[in-house]
């Protein structure tokens, strides 16, 4: 009983803070939303800095560099499997930088795994886009010394963001950007129907119900088990 109930308090200290966590995220995504040039500020270079931007909104004008494009391989939305298409945003301004943003989910070809989707990237106008700041694209398992790490195929199966600073030679900012918005707002036929960003509060509780109740069982066992039935017991009939 103790162990059951001890937790049942930790899942409820964990629910506390994750509560926090969430209070966190929705006051960044109710904040202003920043621009590009908060992204590629040198004093947002530090963890510290970093951290603080991520989840925030944001808004970027610049041009898309389509030849830098990659492909994000076995990413699924709606329960289908296609790729993450992830293009380097040349910001608006001289040396104003340049941000990495996933815009969105595209279908794959089955019958030819290497064949790359058409996605329509205007490159003759600037282009406007909101989204929300990430640390990096999700990650998946690899096995060492794909082409990921190589930078050897336009699909891969992650993405280092430091690795790719290095292979394109573009000043890219630490952080990148999630786009987000409706299928075709954009024209490029992508789907970004994003996960909401959450902290996964519910799921605590529902552990420390589940401790609590197990908790709850041992107590009635050992009182039906250790008390009730030795008054319920019929009495041994004396020997003849």
């Amino acid at each position: 009983m103790l162990v059951t109930a001890s937790l049942g308090r930790w899942q409820l200290s964990r629910a506390a803070q994750k509560e926090s966590l969430q209070a966190m995220l929705d006051t960044r995504a109710s904040q202003p939303a920043i621009d590009g040039r908060t992204l590629t500020n040198p004093a947002n270079t530090a963890p510290e800095a970093q951290q603080a931007l991520i989840h925030r909104a944001v808004v970027l004008q610049g041009r898309w560099l389509p030849e830098h494009t990659v492909y994000l391989d076995n990413r699924q939305m709606q329960g289908r499997p296609g790729f993450f298409v992830l293009t380097p945003l040349q910001l608006s301004g001289g040396g104003a930088g340049v941000v990495l943003v996933q815009r969105g989910w595209v279908a794959r070809n089955f019958q030819d795994r290497t064949r790359l989707p058409s996605v329509s990237t205007p490159t003759d106008a600037e282009v406007r886009i909101q989204g929300r700041v990430a640390l990096s694209s999700s990650r998946l398992y690899e096995f060492q010394g794909g082409d990921s790490a190589q930078g050897s195929s336009r699909i891969r199966q992650n993405l280092d963001l430091a690795a790719f600073r290095t292979e394109t030679g573009l000043a890219l900012a630490p952080l990148m950007v999630l786009q987000t918005g409706p299928v075709g707002d954009a024209g490029d036929g992508l789907q970004r129907d994003w996960p909401v960003v959450g902290a996964g509060v519910e799921k605590h509780y529902g552990y420390a119900f589940q401790w609590f109740g197990l908790c709850g069982l041992i107590a009635l066992l050992y009182v039906w088990f250790q008390i009730v039935r030795r008054f319920i017991r019929p009495r041994s009939q004396p020997a003849a």
